[in-house]
């Protein structure tokens, strides 16, 4: 049976969870407290070094880490995975960019703010600045679409409303997006999760 270690705090581990029970996969969830270091411990390293969740241990044993390779190495027989290649590789794209350019930005940001009591004044002003760009840069990929990727829902909608949907936690307001607003709840309904207060 395949092994999560993840703290279901982090977007990052709640995009692996979501898609393992949307896909009906049998998992076991083993809780990995960032917090008071549970990644840095001996034996989580030994299964990823970079001490970071979330982590599998597939069924044969093999660790993997990241979560957008997890996302797909686990969905790769799935209609997740667009089969027009074109779509795939925009499907890709959203899956690099998250990591790149959003998700440092917002985590960082709900982190301090939620997890470290910071006020909007003592969060970085260019995390600030580069999570709302990003929030504006999903506002404007959803111009013309329901998905980020194709016609249909994907991995890429997955990665990308993790955090997206928590995005207030870091002071960040979504009134003004309203496609954003919408996308999240059209991936929310998909996923079947209830709607992130």
């Amino acid at each position: 049976m395949l092994t999560v270690y993840g703290d279901i705090r982090s977007g990052n581990c709640l995009k692996v969870k979501w898609l393992l029970d949307w896909q009906g996969m049998d998992y076991r969830w083993i809780e990995v407290d960032i917090m008071s270091g549970g990644s840095r411990t001996p034996e989580f390293l030994a299964l990823n070094p970079a001490g970071q969740a979330p982590t599998v241990v597939l069924a044969d044993g093999r660790p993997l880490a990241q979560s957008n390779a997890i996302l797909l190495h686990l969905a790769q027989t799935s209609p997740l995975i667009p089969s027009d290649a074109y779509d795939r590789a925009r499907m890709l794209e959203w899956l690099f960019w998250e990591q790149y350019s959003h998700e440092p930005y917002v985590a960082v940001a709900r982190f301090q703010r939620l997890y470290l009591g910071k006020t909007a004044g003592e969060v970085e002003a260019r995390v600030m600045e580069r999570e709302d760009a990003a929030l504006n840069r999903l506002e404007a990929g959803l111009a013309d679409r329901d998905w980020l990727a194709g016609e249909a829902f994907s991995l890429a909608d997955i990665a990308l409303v993790a955090y997206s949907r928590m995005a207030a936690d870091g002071g960040f307001d979504l009134s003004g997006r309203p496609r954003l607003r919408a996308w999240i709840a059209r991936v929310e309904a998909a996923l079947g999760l209830d709607p992130y207060d």
